[in-house]
């Protein structure tokens, strides 16, 4: 990986995890592993489970896995909290976060997740483009004021990266010294746009310089070289240090969404020659070679999420609707004149149906 330091930088090729000192132990790669196993086979599913009707839409993290697991992994729960986008269901599954109400967002249940914000650390779903950063921000300044260790983790990707939240964000948080780690998915696509049409020098920690912070730039697709940029990061914010930059090179192997057809801007040929190496196959070859893991490991881990998803599937297909009355109870803290009416006349047209 590079650290980018404020001022004139080039941005090179982050080594390998096997040229990196992680300083994990073997049952922690078993955990990384299993864990991304997990978030394989819940993706993979979740896609299903909107073809089936099971869920209205949903957005993909294939090839992501090594970025969401390794970053949230390197969390302290204990006072860090992140702040993801639409498309973090790993970095959820990695923090503990309930799957079946993290997913009830996607099943329209609930908007944000039904999941308790303040006790899982993550906050609710964002679906805002970038919006999540601005929150992020405010929160790591809170724990300024309150002289508090805690650290935001803010997901965007290389897309919501030219939002103009992002630079008030980086702006605000640098002037203010924020403790915050500004953690960016390059994944290579904007919905259908490629990163080099959309982020001028192909990179967006390169960007950080201009704000004053440091940046890494690190192989997306290598877990323990995620956990390790982003806990040096966390650690450089937590020290009083300010805010930090990370940026993950990954690809997305999947569509934008399920209401995205990636074939219209890309061919197949082409994902297979620009994804890179695998994130789950990756750390399987390093950890046979390791002599980590064997394969009655590897069977039993894909075994375990296989049975996840299928308890995890039910859940959200039990899930019923809200009340109807909950669009006019979470607008305002003190109702208005006008929501009351707007209230007691749905209540009227229900009761009446």
């Amino acid at each position: 990986m590079d650290i980018l330091q404020p001022g004139p930088v080039t941005v090179g090729t982050a080594p390998s995890a096997s040229e990196t000192t992680p300083g994990l132990a073997p049952e922690q790669l078993r955990e990384l592993y299993s864990l991304m196993a997990s978030v394989r086979f819940l993706d993979t599913s979740a896609v299903a489970w909107q073809r089936q009707g099971i869920i209205p839409g949903y957005a993909p993290e294939l090839g992501q896995e090594a970025a969401q697991v390794g970053s949230a992994y390197a969390l302290d729960l204990d006072c860090d909290f992140a702040f993801p986008t639409y498309r973090e269901m790993g970095v959820a599954r990695t923090i503990g976060v309930d799957m079946v109400a993290y997913m009830s967002t996607h099943k329209a249940t609930w908007h944000g997740g039904m999941y308790d914000p303040q006790e899982s650390r993550l906050a609710p779903i964002q679906a805002v483009v970038a919006g999540s950063v601005l929150h992020a921000v405010g929160w790591a300044h809170g724990q300024t004021l309150q002289g508090t260790p805690g650290v935001a983790l803010s997901y965007f990707g290389d897309g919501a990266s030219s939002q103009g939240d992002v630079h008030e964000a980086m702006n605000f948080a640098a002037v203010m010294n924020a403790p915050v780690v500004f953690f960016i998915q390059n994944n290579g696509w904007a919905i259908s746009v490629p990163t080099e049409k959309q982020v001028a020098g192909g990179s967006v920690s390169a960007r950080a310089a201009g704000y004053g912070m440091p940046a890494i730039q690190v192989d997306g697709n290598d877990v323990v070289a995620v956990y390790e940029a982003t806990r040096r990061a966390l650690d450089h914010a937590r020290t009083g240090h300010g805010p930090m930059v990370v940026e993950a090179m990954t690809y997305r192997r999947g569509p934008h969404s399920t209401a995205d057809d990636p074939g219209r801007y890309r061919s197949l040929d082409d994902e297979r020659i620009d994804a890179g190496k695998d994130p789950l196959e990756r750390l399987r070859k390093r950890m046979l070679a390791d002599g980590i893991a064997d394969d009655d490991f590897f069977a039993a881990a894909h075994e375990t999420a296989r049975s996840e998803e299928e308890a995890i599937r039910a859940g959200i297909e039990a899930l019923g609707p809200r009340p109807g009355s909950e669009m006019f109870e979470f607008v305002f803290q003190e109702t208005t004149p006008s929501l009351e009416t707007q209230a007691n006349r749905w209540r009227e047209e229900s009761d009446h149906a």
